[in-house]
């Protein structure tokens, strides 16, 4: 049985961002730089970032657990705008390809649904081939490209998706 929760203990985004941190390293290799993926989990993806987002920049994260192991997570923003920003959608290897993360994308419209927000959008790295194509799958359409610098040296290559709700 599967069940989605909201994280919002410290002790459940320090478990967040441990997950984080195992997922990111074996995910995106390959994909950006060993250098780039360190500096991404230490801005975004540490307790710390974590707790920034949620105490001041209106982030919320959900866990999915299966019979009590937590699987993956995802983060979403209300910009404000009548859209919801999904900031961050992650499964560990071994739940993909098993619906978890249809799971988790019903899941995010449906709080947009109920937010009465127009639409759910969010940014993916140009050459993550295998999320493009699950985004793709949802329904999801590719409205721009964008190129971010995010400090370090590093920028962020992405295209941004979003779907109507």
């Amino acid at each position: 049985m599967t069940e989605i929760r909201q994280l919002t203990t410290d002790a459940e985004l320090r478990a967040n961002s441990e997950l984080a941190a195992v997922i990111w390293r074996e995910h995106f290799h390959g994909i950006i730089t060993d250098e780039q993926i360190e500096y991404m989990l230490e801005r975004f993806q540490s307790f710390e970032a974590m707790k920034r987002q949620t105490e001041s920049e209106h982030y919320e994260y959900y866990g999915l657990f299966a019979d009590g192991d937590q699987l993956g997570y995802f983060a979403v923003a209300d910009k404000g705008d009548g859209t919801l920003f999904l900031s961050k959608l992650y499964l560990k290897k071994e739940a993909r390809g098993k619906g978890y993360a249809s799971q988790m994308f019903e899941r995010i419209r449906q709080t947009a649904r109920e937010r009465g927000l127009g639409s759910v959008w969010l940014t993916v790295n140009r050459h993550n081939d295998s999320s493009i194509n699950v985004y793709r799958h949802w329904g999801m359409q590719v409205i721009r490209e964008q190129a971010a610098d995010i400090g370090g040296g590093f920028v962020m290559d992405d295209y941004v998706f979003s779907i109507d709700i």
